[in-house]
């Protein structure tokens, strides 16, 4: 199949090209990012490509206007990925060169000046959060729950989405969430902090459950359903009691206040980079804004006292 008749005729009906990509990617949000990238991008290229076909100079072009828009360089890079995927994918089903496909996954991302830092809150503006939901209601103890674990223990929301009551075990006298799966297949047990495990004790008795997910829907009625809360309303959620408290929050930022606030109680970096999960401590220090501190070097705590001799 040529590089034209290829994105041509996915543009015109992409479903099935869109699921040789989603159907590789195991995480559900970064499918539901990749098929709108997918998606706008054929849409792009009916509308203004002029018929380049599937190529690297396409992509290129794709890439410029991207820029004109003046969309973040990380809206632009994630477009690129997908698209790179997309190549990888049509080449190993024999949809596409595998030259063309390398050349397309050698085109550069936008640049990015700097490392977005993001929000977090303050001590007392994470406990006004916590202290947000109304406890007199089911929704409000489900609420409150889902704020005490993002908080608490740093979590992801898609993996708070996915969370089992059979997951959170005692271990060492503490409770923990034990072999949690998180980003790019990593497992790691996270210690839960006392006032989560007791938020999470008024749910489940308030709620009548005694296993399955964590956090259930409620209907308009303020019913349990037996569906589980999706990583999208947790989402909602978070922004909405943001409102409630006047500060403009994700769930991700909760996580970034997790790293934060147990960075400035003195928690050990590498401890903090375990409960989040990262693979590199590189990750952590960028959620704290660590900078190496000259003035009080790591040399300077040894407790080593040394004679020293001046040279004449």
């Amino acid at each position: 199949m040529s590089t034209r008749a290829l994105v041509e005729g996915a543009a015109k009906d992409f479903g099935p090209l869109i699921a040789l990509v989603l159907d590789s990617l195991s995480s559900e949000h970064s499918r539901r990012a990749y098929q709108h990238a997918l998606g706008e991008f054929f849409g792009w290229y009916q509308a203004a490509a002029g018929g380049g076909g599937f190529t690297k100079a396409t992509v290129q072009r794709y890439r410029s206007d991207l820029e004109g828009r003046e969309l973040a360089p990380s809206s632009i890079n994630l477009r690129l990925a997908a698209l790179k995927k997309l190549a990888i994918e049509a080449a190993d089903n024999a949809l596409l060169d595998p030259a063309m496909a390398a050349a397309i996954g050698r085109v550069k991302g936008a640049k990015r000046s700097g490392v977005r830092a993001g929000n977090w809150l303050t001590r007392p503006q994470a406990l006004e959060l916590l202290e947000a939901p109304d406890r007199s209601t089911l929704k409000g103890k489900r609420d409150r729950v889902l704020l005490c674990l993002l908080l608490g223990c740093g979590l992801r929301r898609g993996e708070l989405a996915q969370l089992d009551l059979s997951d959170i075990e005692q271990r060492e006298g503490r409770w923990v969430i034990v072999d949690l799966v998180g980003k790019h297949g990593r497992i790691r047990t996270v210690p839960m902090p006392s006032w989560a495990k007791a938020a999470l004790d008024e749910w489940i008795q308030a709620a009548g459950t005694s296993g399955g997910r964590v956090l259930r829907a409620i209907n308009k009625g303020g019913r349990i359903s037996h569906d589980s809360m999706r990583a999208q309303s947790v989402f909602e959620t978070v922004v909405e009691y943001g409102e409630r408290i006047g500060v403009k929050i994700t769930p991700h930022d909760l996580r970034r206040t997790f790293a934060k606030l147990a960075h400035k109680g003195q928690a050990a970096l590498e401890q903090i980079q375990l409960s989040l999960g990262h693979a590199s401590i590189l990750t952590t220090e960028r959620y704290l804004g660590v900078r190496q501190d000259l003035h009080d070097a790591p040399c300077d705590r040894l407790g080593l006292e040394v004679e020293t001799h001046q040279l004449p």
